[in-house]
């Protein structure tokens, strides 16, 4: 590699971790200010999400998607159940599991907290051609499988 594409690259590779970090933290501060308007943590918050994407899921499938500690989960799961965000449930084909459940009128009351910033993204996406948002695509999903190996290196630390 000559010494000017190098340059190019190390300034590049500085450039995305500041703006992974202001992405990071506009993410940590927007779901902040939702969390507080619905008067939930951004932890339960943010389960509420997994659970609106995935459907029903086991304590443990929430302790495994989220990287928190099993006894983290449970409390979080009761929280939310007092809440009436969520409840536990039994799974109707094995009914010895038990599932938790987001409240079916959840999108609904959560989904103009999040019209203006959806709206922007569509509009930011229109500017991208489908190749471009394919690597957009494939650069969120793999950096946020690495976050997600950290949080639960960080988790089985404390634990």
């Amino acid at each position: 590699m000559a010494s000017g594409d190098a340059a190019k690259r190390a300034d590049l590779l500085a450039a995305l971790h500041t703006a992974g970090r202001e992405q990071s933290n506009a993410a940590v501060m927007f779901h902040t200010a939702v969390s507080a308007r619905m008067e939930l943590s951004m932890t339960e918050e943010k389960t509420l999400d997994l659970l609106e994407r995935l459907g029903p899921c086991t304590a443990g499938e929430i302790a495994e998607r989220t990287g928190l500690a099993p006894a983290s989960v449970s409390g979080l799961i009761d929280r939310l159940e007092r809440k009436g965000f969520a409840r536990r449930v039994r799974d109707t084909v094995d009914r010895r599991r038990v599932l938790v459940e987001i409240d079916r009128d959840l999108e609904a009351r959560m989904a103009p907290l999040f019209e203006s910033f959806v709206r922007g993204l569509n509009e930011l996406y229109a500017g991208y051609s489908v190749e471009q948002l394919e690597v957009i695509l494939d650069f969120l999903r793999r950096s946020a499988a690495i976050q997600q190996e950290a949080t639960a290196l960080l988790t089985a630390e404390t634990t």
